[in-house]
C-alpha cells in the first residue's frame, strides 16, 4: 500500500456564502466516513485559517530562524487534508475525485513518501 495526501490550497475554494460552506460539510464528512469503510484512511483535518496562530521555521541561511506567522514569499495556504493509504494511484485519484465534488473545490493528489 503507498499514502497519498490529498489537499487544497485555501484560495482554490472562492467566495461563498455560509449557508453554502455549511452544505458542504456533511458531504465532505460523507467522503472521509467512505474511506474509512473502505480501510484506506490514515488522517483528514481542516487547518485553522487564522494566520495569526502560525508559525514559521527557516534554517536556510544555516541558523534555525522561528517566528509567528506564515512564511510570508508565498500565499498559498493548505485549506484542508486528507492521508489515504491504498493500493496505486488510480484508487488515490478516485478519492481525491470523490473530495473534491463533495467540497466543491479542487483538490490536489500526491504520494507521500
Amino acid at each position: 500500500m503507498t499514502q497519498y495526501i490529498i489537499y487544497f490550497n485555501q484560495t482554490w475554494v472562492g467566495d461563498h456564502s455560509e449557508e453554502w460552506f455549511a452544505s458542504r460539510g456533511p458531504l465532505a464528512n460523507a467522503v472521509v466516513d467512505e474511506i474509512k469503510a473502505a480501510g484506506a484512511y490514515v488522517f483528514a483535518a481542516g487547518v485553522d485559517e487564522d494566520m495569526s496562530g502560525a508559525y514559521s521555521a527557516d534554517a536556510t541561511s544555516g541558523t534555525l530562524v522561528v517566528t509567528d506567522g506564515p512564511v510570508p514569499v508565498d500565499e498559498a495556504r493548505i485549506g484542508g487534508l486528507t492521508i489515504i493509504d491504498v493500493a496505486d494511484d488510480e484508487t488515490a485519484k478516485m478519492w481525491g475525485g470523490k473530495i473534491a465534488e463533495a467540497c466543491g473545490w479542487p483538490q490536489e493528489v500526491r504520494r507521500v513518501y
